[in-house]
């Protein structure tokens, strides 16, 4: 699902607890490369990760999510928990949308630490390694944040 009026948008934002005013203008040479290494060993952090790549989907931003760490886990059918977090959109939610909207990659090594195969994991969610991520940050217009 892509978020491409700016009806659509606003309510994603809605959705996902942000003002309307809070969307950004799309920048067609821009993208987001977002990294989160926590799960549910420090969900706040985990969730603003999401929130952030969610966001930026929702705004229309070009989104890649990496799963690393903890968050490997989120790669797997019903991985993603519900942190509960007060005033947070659920986590699934977030990752739906980001999986909707973006790119959703599995750390290599990550993955294979944790026995974890293409088989295994969500539809839509791929795994690969650090020549790919590499070239995802270094590529023109992007910006990467890692959490």
């Amino acid at each position: 699902m892509r978020f491409g009026g700016a009806r659509e948008r606003a309510a994603s934002l809605m959705r996902f607890g942000l003002a309307q005013s809070a969307i950004v203008p799309v920048m067609a040479t821009r993208s987001l490369v977002v990294k989160v290494t926590a799960g549910k060993d420090d969900p706040e952090r985990c969730n603003q990760a999401l929130t952030v790549a969610a966001a930026a989907a929702a705004s229309g931003v070009q989104v890649s999510l990496w799963l690393t760490g903890e968050a490997s886990w989120f790669a797997l059918p019903d991985g993603c928990p519900d942190l509960s977090l007060p005033h947070a959109t659920p986590l699934p939610d977030l990752f739906a949308a980001v999986l909707g909207a973006g790119t959703v990659t599995l750390c290599t090594q990550c993955a294979a630490r944790r026995e974890i195969t293409e088989d295994d994991v969500v539809d839509g969610v791929r795994i690969a390694g650090a020549a790919t991520f590499v070239a995802e940050i270094l590529a023109d217009g992007a910006q990467a944040l890692v959490y």
